[in-house]
């Protein structure tokens, strides 16, 4: 039987003063409360009431065992309350700072439908990785090879010229001898993808299609990046949805087909499989993931 709901009838018939009474309290239907009473009786081993047709009065059995089941009761009580506390504590997650405003204030706002309350700390790789070290976040969406990753974004070029259509070849920056003194295109990287696989594998094949040095160049910010591209016919290394926010053309690269890889460092392990599980369609919309 059902100990705890027993005791909470018996509490209830108790301070009530009958069945009928205890029932509109608990908001059950009275034979509910009957049941759960004698279910309790047999469970003791005793009467706990004096029935008649005017009162319910307790028997000195039932008045021994009256303060152990309140405080039953009180027990239970408490535990649910400090279990909704519990779920309403905030989940200090550490994010990419390239998230837009307005996916983050979805992602938070989503999450409390699934009974989350995400205190987000949008930051830089390197940044969300020590925050995590540092147990200052509870978890952090921390940058890693996309194969090893629960997240991929695809990346590919965004600019103000030409059309968003078909692939990009990074061959086709490669100055002519007419630009041997001109400035050349530029394809700048964001601090998102200031990570060795996406840099690296982006400076080598900088290298093999024979670009200058400086044609592919990492940017202090985001918004320095793009204030290059709006002034000019150079390139961000971007997502697709960022391309969007930010009004730009975005083509996927032609020689091989780059991403930001996320994965989740986490305090706890139940954090880091919320973050796979009921999370993951809400984060992976926030980053611009592949689903």
């Amino acid at each position: 039987m059902d100990v705890l709901e027993g005791c909470r009838a018996f509490v209830g018939v108790s301070e009530h003063g009958g069945f009928t009474q205890a029932a509109a309290a608990l908001r059950v239907p009275q034979p509910v409360v009957s049941r759960r009473v004698a279910a309790l009786e047999k469970h003791l081993g005793d009467s706990l009431f004096e029935r008649s047709s005017r009162r319910v009065t307790l028997t000195p059995f039932g008045a021994d065992l009256l303060p152990s089941a309140q405080r039953l009761v009180r027990l239970a009580d408490d535990l649910r309350h400090d279990a909704d506390r519990a779920r309403r504590r905030p989940f200090r997650l550490a994010v990419p700072a390239v998230c837009g405003t307005a996916d983050l204030a979805r992602l938070e706002a989503e999450a409390r439908r699934a009974d989350v309350h995400l205190d987000l700390v949008p930051a830089g790789p390197a940044e969300r990785a020590e925050l995590a070290r540092a147990l200052a976040v509870r978890a952090a969406l921390v940058a890693v090879p996309p194969a090893e990753g629960v997240w991929a974004v695809p990346l590919g070029l965004a600019g103000t010229a030409g059309p968003a259509t078909g692939v990009l070849h990074l061959e086709s920056l490669r100055p002519g001898r007419s630009q041997i003194t001109s400035r050349s295109r530029v394809v700048w990287l964001q601090p998102e993808d200031d990570v060795p696989h996406v840099r690296d594998r982006m400076t080598r094949l900088r290298d093999a299609v024979g670009l200058r040095p400086a044609q592919v160049a990492v940017a202090a910010t985001l918004t320095t990046a793009v204030a290059e591209v709006l002034g000019s016919s150079d390139l961000l290394l971007c997502s697709p949805a960022q391309a969007a926010e930010l009004g730009l053309a975005w083509r996927p690269l032609g020689e091989f087909s780059p991403a930001r890889g996320y994965g989740i460092a986490a305090n706890a392990g139940t954090d880091a499989e919320r973050l796979r599980t009921t999370l993951w369609p809400l984060v992976a919309r926030c980053l611009g993931a592949a689903r």
